[in-house]
């Protein structure tokens, strides 16, 4: 008897939360303002980059990267040491929230118009909420699943491969009021479907790419 299953593709995915920023140090709030990689991140992403080099067949992959000029050099730095080309998408840019873009941690704290108690409330009027960013970031979602890339490397940020994590999961949006699923400035995940569909995350957020490779 023949099956009608329709085969599932094979993926490994590799997720890099940049790592540190400017705006992780002056008291600002990231979002969408266009901070730069900070000396200390750039040199942090060269070492992630150095480890990916001796871990994957960097060949075999490609690199997709947030529009944010920290992610952007991220990619870069990384892709350069891979022979990748980063292809940029704003859907993995960080949450926007609206009014607090540029302005201090503290201005947002004392200004914040609502308390965001769930996946759908929003700090600001004209910010993005959580679910906002889930629905930016679902087509992109899709189509890498669907698609004949098999390895990937997605360099974004904090609130955002939290949600990205959940989908892998194949969670409901809702549940992420009650659980999450961040990581760490600079960390490294491996997401993993075999080709059954079962999806597995081996390392969620690992931070020891960031540290230089012993001589041996």
């Amino acid at each position: 008897m023949q099956s009608n299953t329709t085969a599932i593709k094979r993926k490994s995915i590799i997720t890099i939360q940049h790592p540190e920023s400017v705006h992780h140090n002056n008291g600002m709030v990231g979002s969408w303002t266009d901070w730069e990689l900070s000396e200390k991140g750039k040199r942090l992403a060269e070492n992630i980059s150095t480890h990916l080099m001796q871990t994957i067949h960097p060949e075999s992959y490609v690199i997709y990267s947030s529009t944010l000029k920290r992610g952007v050099q991220t990619a870069e730095i990384v892709g350069k040491k891979l022979g990748l080309s980063p292809k940029l998408t704003a859907s993995l840019k960080e949450r926007g929230l609206g009014a607090a873009i540029g302005k201090s941690i503290q201005w947002l704290k004392d200004n914040m118009e609502q308390e965001e108690l769930t996946v759908y409330d929003k700090c600001f009027a004209d910010a993005e909420s959580r679910y906002d960013v889930w629905k930016r970031l679902l087509p992109f979602y899709e189509d890498i699943i669907a698609n004949d890339e098999e390895n990937i490397i997605i360099v974004s940020h904090g609130d955002t491969l939290s949600l990205f994590n959940a989908m892998w999961l194949r969670l409901e949006i809702e549940l992420l009021n009650k659980i999450d699923l961040y990581g760490t400035s600079g960390g490294v995940s491996f997401l993993y479907q075999n080709n059954r569909g079962k999806r597995i995350i081996k390392r969620l957020s690992d931070t020891s790419f960031m540290y230089p490779i012993a001589n041996p």
